[in-house]
């Protein structure tokens, strides 16, 4: 474990030795991520709703419209995000001691309105460099109309909490002579053969979010 948790709820309790709390982790997986899910409140209900998301310094970015519920309600009141990668299926030698390798990270806290046009602005080209990094210098960047009619929210990552699994089969002593396979089955996301709009197969092909350039399988 490295750091400290910031805050008792996000202290991790289940399997300790799988937390981090330093910055350094929270925003790798944080970064190797395109969307979000995200828990609320709103009309007496509970909701959990997934969406697009980027990170900027020390803050998690999402947009969307201006009257869209989810901004209305992440405006009005605290929430829990969600982050989480698969990396690979373990698997054991009896059916309990089956796992999975993962990253993820929990964010607690209250989105807060970025409403400069200006800052607005910054924002979503940052979104767009960590879509297709170099694509801002190729293409009509927002409108003022279409900036105002898109509300942009920023969460903190001051609370926040990684839990990390990496490792292989932590089978019980009486369990190893089973005759069966053990080990782990890496995941991991490619990107396919881009597909051209009509008339744009000439033009060169953009980049690689750098999400998927990091990504290998071992």
């Amino acid at each position: 474990m490295t750091a400290l948790p910031p805050s008792p709820r996000t202290t991790i309790r289940r399997k300790p030795d799988r937390g981090h709390y330093d910055a350094t982790s929270i925003h790798a997986i944080v970064d190797a991520a395109f969307v979000c899910q995200i828990a609320f409140n709103s009309a007496g209900s509970v909701h959990c709703l997934p969406t697009a998301c980027w990170r900027d310094g020390d803050h998690l970015y999402i947009h969307g419209a201006n009257n869209s519920r989810l901004i209305n309600a992440l405006l009005g009141g605290e929430c829990s995000v969600c982050i989480t990668h698969v990396d690979g299926l373990v698997l054991a030698r009896s059916a309990f001691h089956h796992s999975m390798n993962f990253r993820s990270v929990v964010i607690y806290g209250q989105f807060a309105a970025v409403d400069h046009a200006d800052d607005k602005a910054r924002a979503m080209a940052s979104f767009l460099e960590h879509v297709s990094p170099g694509r801002n210098a190729h293409v009509r960047p927002a409108s003022p109309a279409e900036l105002a009619g898109t509300r942009i929210l920023r969460l903190a990552l001051h609370e926040a909490a990684a839990k990390i699994r990496n490792w292989g089969v932590e089978d019980s002593a009486e369990d190893m002579s089973i005759p069966v396979w053990a080990g782990v089955v890496p995941l991991g996301r490619q990107a396919g053969v881009p597909v051209a709009e009509t008339g744009c197969a000439d033009f060169p092909l953009p980049s690689l979010p750098a999400a998927l350039q990091k990504e290998a399988l071992p």
